[in-house]
């Protein structure tokens, strides 16, 4: 009982979804699934779209998807040390590769391959990105390129939006930062939720679901159908070229 009056209490809550990197690209697809349900994002050096520099060739991609579901758990993808490229901090750097739980070997061939079906699929989807979000890169980041937040700012059909490069930081910006720069990122992250947060009533919740084009499409008849677009159906299949492999076995799960 006292459990649900907890629940009840935050209902009236706004509803903020927070992504660093990968985690990113995973809050652009909630929020794609279900337009309506979030009233924001923080997104962290996101992944939502690799690099033009270092996207493998198609034909390389077209040839390791022929052999995925034959060799999927092979650590055949070069990569350099995240760690080393993610964390400026030498002592916050080695705490991070001491924590065993953290996978520190070669990507695995299908984890790879469905790493990068994600993110070609978020990159062709940033137009439907339309709730209000901050995006925060570091300019010397080398792990996701701050070109990437970039193309998410620019693209991005949201009416509230902000972008924020921070000068000379790395990819880990809120654990392999120094401190003081750890607490200027967490100080603009709260800025920006404080400006944003609010309470919601029953009625504004409805409001806002029936005025999104994304959550109801008129039928025929003119009854009301409930969509979510292509993110529900999940990415399309694309056809012909080297990416045809690619996409063509979007719904496989990763082999880790």
């Amino acid at each position: 009982m006292e459990g649900s009056i907890d629940m009840e209490e935050y209902r009236s809550k706004s509803r903020f979804l927070y992504g660093e990197s990968m985690g990113g690209a995973v809050a652009l697809l909630l929020h794609m699934k279900d337009p309506t349900f979030w009233d924001g994002a923080i997104l962290v050096a996101p992944m939502c779209k690799i690099s033009e520099k270092v996207k493998p060739h198609p034909v390389v991609i077209s040839l390791l998807t022929q052999v995925e579901d034959v060799i999927p758990r092979w650590k055949i993808v070069p990569t350099k040390d995240v760690i080393d490229a993610a964390f400026k901090d030498p002592a916050k750097r080695e705490k991070i590769r001491k924590n065993k739980l953290i996978y520190q070997d070669k990507p695995r061939l299908k984890t790879a391959l469905e790493m990068l079906r994600t993110s070609m699929y978020v990159e062709d989807s940033l137009s439907k990105v339309k709730l209000p979000f901050f995006v925060l890169h570091g300019d010397a980041d080398t792990v996701t390129d701050p070109e990437v937040s970039r193309a998410l700012y620019e693209r991005a059909a949201s009416a509230d939006k902000a972008i924020k490069l921070y000068a000379g930081m790395w990819h880990g910006l809120t654990a392999g930062e120094p401190d003081h720069n750890v607490d200027a990122i967490f100080s603009d992250i709260v800025a920006w939720l404080n400006g944003r947060s609010r309470t919601w009533t029953v009625e504004d919740r409805l409001m806002k679901m029936m005025a999104s084009p994304d959550r109801f499409i008129r039928g025929e008849r003119g009854g009301a159908a409930d969509v979510d677009g292509d993110a529900k159906r999940g990415p399309p299949r694309r056809r012909g070229g080297c990416f045809s492999g690619l996409a063509g076995r979007t719904h496989h799960h990763s082999e880790m």
